[in-house]
């Protein structure tokens, strides 16, 4: 398969397939991008052989986030919904994925992170939802965030738009590895290899999908009531629309409060 923003390779016998962003410098995620992931995912998925997908990048950042110019009123409502639907199929892939992070991982590449299983970084990596500095906020972290990493992790990062240190998202449990800078690919081919490598890919399946029942649902359950408050009540706003804008035109922001 030929992709455009993507390159795949399949690693172990085929049973790892690892899908490298290759939109370098910024390995934006746009919506082009995220169709070509899904269009390889549910390739992988109709493998019954296939024991784990791998997400990397390339350059030296994960991804600078969504495309911005994709949030702007008049391409949010075609936008959204199916980033929603995208990180919800990160969420209930029944093989298990793993997000290889180094760099900068912001915004909607920190929810597409957030979907994943396994959540692997090295040194370098710095995770932030800087949405709020734009005048919105980030739907699927509303969910995902809280669930994975409790509520004052999510309550920072979503209110402040900091940037956190891996050290702080390993201390809360929601790194699987954290390796110096140059060891990521190494690390998780040992982890693939001592950990998963010598199971049943059946079985991983079903305990995977088992085991992601409660996040699953409770992303199902929240993400159209965040989703609905976002389109009706925030896109309404001067000033959602107006830190969107600012952005795009490399301006400070100028507040309404409304």
């Amino acid at each position: 398969m030929d992709y455009q923003y993507i390159k795949v390779v399949e690693k172990f016998d085929g049973a790892v397939t690892e899908i490298t962003l290759s939109s370098a410098p910024g390995n934006v995620l746009a919506l082009a991008m995220m169709r070509e992931i899904a269009q390889q995912m549910n390739i992988d998925e109709q493998n019954p052989h296939k024991k784990l997908v791998v997400f990397g990048a390339e350059g030296k950042h994960f991804s600078f986030g969504a495309s911005v110019e994709e949030h702007t009123a008049d391409r949010i409502r075609e936008m959204l919904p199916y980033f929603h639907s995208f990180i919800g199929g990160i969420v209930k892939c029944p093989i298990p994925t793993l997000a290889k992070v180094s760099g900068l991982c912001l915004g909607g590449a920190f929810e597409f992170v957030l979907a994943c299983t396994f959540i692997c970084a090295d040194e370098s990596a710095k995770f932030g939802l800087p949405e709020i500095v734009l005048g919105v906020y980030p739907p699927p972290a509303c969910v995902l965030l809280p669930a994975r990493a409790g509520d004052a992790v999510a309550a920072q990062m979503i209110l402040t738009g900091d940037q956190v240190e891996t050290t702080a998202l390993r201390d809360c449990g929601l790194l699987t590895l954290l390796v110096e800078k140059g060891k990521l690919d190494g690390a998780i081919d040992e982890f693939f290899t001592k950990r998963l490598q010598n199971k049943s890919a059946s079985s991983l399946r079903l305990a995977h999908t088992a085991g992601r029942r409660f996040l699953a649902g409770t992303y199902d359950r929240h993400i159209g009531e965040i989703e609905e408050i976002y389109l009706d009540k925030l896109v309404a706003t001067d000033d959602a629309n107006e830190g969107i804008n600012a952005f795009l035109e490399k301006r400070p922001a100028q507040w309404k409060d409304a």
